[in-house]
């Protein structure tokens, strides 16, 4: 990925690193709303019923306690004291699979329903059934703070994935699940090639995968 002057200016003026336990509320709010208007989570979580914003809150809370609770990469770009961005990951040969574990179902089922939990667990399965990898990270959230964007920190985001990558040998690289168009050009400019189309529940999206750096 070659940087722009401008993408070269954004990243000497934050810096990457593992979110802590505390990050996590601010975390999950702007993942809340880098997803809010995603497709695929509108109808996972039915968009058109009351109580759709409390549900896919329910849900990313979760999502981001799992992931401390099992140590999953989480980075996130600090601007001084200020979170901006986040890109949440699952390690090859982790664990931490679309089952997750029994409390990550139990708290799903009382905050997002039993068919949202269904559908996150399919969806997710459904993903890795289709990457024709055994050993790879795979990219379940990023996201932008609404006020932050357009300044270039997507693709900051990008190399701090890449830096996790190759801090795990064993990685052949990173795949992601991309619903909203508009993420399209974003992840063909980071050189994630096209694997195919894929529908889940009522949505179409495309299953991407970024071979790991030389």
């Amino acid at each position: 990925m070659v940087n722009t002057a401008a993408e070269t200016d954004i990243a000497s003026q934050v810096k990457a690193v593992f979110l802590a336990a505390e990050d996590l509320k601010i975390a999950a709010s702007i993942l809340y709303q880098a997803y809010h208007d995603d497709p695929l989570f509108m109808d996972i979580f039915d968009a058109n019923d009351d109580g759709y914003e409390q549900r896919l809150r329910s849900a990313i809370r979760e999502e981001l306690n799992a992931f401390w609770t099992a140590k999953q990469p989480m980075v996130g770009l600090f601007e001084e004291d200020r979170l901006l961005a986040v890109a949440c990951l699952i390690s090859p040969n982790s664990a931490f699979g679309p089952g997750r574990f029994w409390h990550w179902r139990l708290k799903m089922l009382l905050t997002a329903g039993f068919f949202g939990t269904r559908q996150m667990v399919e969806k997710e399965q459904r993903v890795r059934d289709h990457i024709p990898h055994e050993n790879y990270h795979m990219l379940s959230f990023i996201g932008v703070h609404p006020d932050h964007q357009h300044r270039g920190l997507g693709h900051v985001l990008m190399g701090a994935i890449d830096s996790i990558l190759l801090d795990e040998p064993t990685s052949e690289g990173v795949g992601v699940y991309v619903t909203l168009p508009k993420c399209l050009s974003f992840f063909n400019d980071g050189h994630y090639e096209h694997v195919e189309e894929l529908g889940v529940a009522h949505i179409t999206g495309q299953i991407m995968f970024r071979p790991r750096p030389e």
